[in-house]
């Protein structure tokens, strides 16, 4: 981890969620960060607002994957890769194949990648090969001592990540490594959770097509689906996608070179292309300021599902059905989402209280003050949803033991 840490002052302190919509639908430019600025400099114009914005390379100078991953000349070390990693069993996508709107995927052993990559390359990116993408590593379980870099002071305050790391104890997590040759690429999507997302270039360069939140309303077919391609020609057809209008649908474009790194906010549709050889680090995250987002995507989604067994409603416990249901398509129902509030929350009350006892003004407590602030906000709008009365009683139990915790603190 980074030697700095994410300090907020007092003027940040506000119980409201941001009313960011406007402002991230409005955004026409992406501001490149070229030099140094404060995390609260940060939080305030980029972070809060929901403003995508890219970090130049002195954010990641230091990492030791910019060192030990590159050749000199910039490419990517595949001697080094392979002496390090070979042995690893790696998730690789096919870009040029399609099956249920996603690239499918399989298991590869690294060396074998690396073999391919390295190939690929040396014949100059045949056009009658496949296009293979190392997608969605879990690198630091993998390697969980190796140290390839360190999470930039900015994306720190991370409750997603936080929360897997306590419930699954590095079983589990939301960060990745990519690595793809000239041409692969990532479909048309949102984060999991509607979380935020940084994606820093290790090597090579990218392509961002960033869709402001709104926009993608252009981009589904008749049948609710979202366009899987968002360069494709089939997007003109208006019988099939009556909504779009290349006129007021239009993204912002970003490329992305070596070492620089790009926040997604929350919400923000996108498509990738890697225009080089290209190797990335990405994570997802959530905090206090998107976490009323996670929260919406979930209560979306188990609309869908409960729409999906509507003809069902006379079996027994179908609600609890639909939390099953929801877990499984969509990574999380809302007894875990409850967890993770409650996760966040008794270590955030842990750290205050523990400097309440020795009298110590710690920088990061207005942060902490913050978060609470945020997540006694979302803990009722939860209670208040028709839905969550209808999970067990524990759950409920829990639920207002939660938010009598959060009431004794003076927030």
């Amino acid at each position: 981890m980074s030697c700095q840490e994410p300090v907020l002052d007092e003027s940040v302190l506000d119980a409201a969620f941001p009313a960011w919509q406007n402002s991230a639908s409005s955004c026409c430019k992406v501001d490149v960060i070229s030099q140094p600025i404060t995390y609260q400099e940060f939080f305030l114009t980029y972070l809060q607002p929901n403003r995508p914005c890219l970090f130049g390379s002195h954010v990641t100078s230091q990492w030791r994957s910019r060192r030990e991953w590159v050749t000199q000349d910039g490419k990517p070390d595949w001697e080094t890769l392979k002496q390090l990693f070979g042995h690893l069993t790696v998730p690789v996508a096919d870009c040029k194949k399609v099956e249920y709107q996603a690239q499918p995927k399989q298991d590869m052993l690294m060396a074998q990648f690396l073999t391919y990559w390295q190939d690929l390359c040396t014949r100059g990116h045949p056009a009658d090969k496949p296009s293979l993408y190392l997608k969605d590593w879990h690198f630091c379980r993998s390697c969980p001592d190796y140290g390839a870099y360190e999470t930039p002071v900015y994306f720190q305050s991370d409750w997603l990540n936080e929360f897997w790391d306590q419930q699954y104890q590095g079983e589990d997590d939301y960060r990745f490594v990519y690595m793809g040759p000239k041409g692969s690429w990532t479909p048309f999507h949102a984060d999991v959770f509607r979380s935020y997302s940084w994606s820093a270039n290790v090597c090579g360069c990218k392509k961002w097509l960033l869709f402001p939140p709104g926009q993608e309303e252009q981009l589904h077919d008749t049948t609710g689906s979202l366009v899987y391609d968002v360069t494709s020609e089939e997007l003109l057809d208006p019988v099939r996608y009556p909504h779009y209008s290349r006129d007021t649908c239009r993204p912002l474009e970003v490329v992305q070179g070596p070492g620089e790194v790009m926040f997604v906010p929350c919400g923000w549709h996108h498509q990738v292309f890697n225009l080089e050889d290209t190797i990335s680090i990405n994570h997802n995250w959530v905090n206090s300021c998107n976490v009323h987002m996670m929260w919406g995507f979930l209560q979306s989604e188990l609309s869908r599902v409960q729409q999906a067994i509507s003809d069902c409603t006379d079996m027994e416990d179908w609600h609890g059905h639909c939390q099953v249901i929801l877990k499984a398509s969509s990574g999380m129902n809302y007894p875990e989402f409850l967890d993770f509030l409650t996760c966040i929350a008794d270590r955030r009350l842990h750290d205050m209280q523990r400097w309440d006892r020795e009298g110590e003004e710690h920088p990061r407590r207005h942060h902490h003050r913050l978060d609470l602030q945020r997540l006694h906000s979302v803990l009722c709008t939860v209670m208040e949803d028709q839905d969550f009365q209808h999970v067990s009683l524990e759950v409920q139990s829990k639920a207002d033991s939660l938010k009598n915790n959060l009431e004794k603190v003076h927030l």
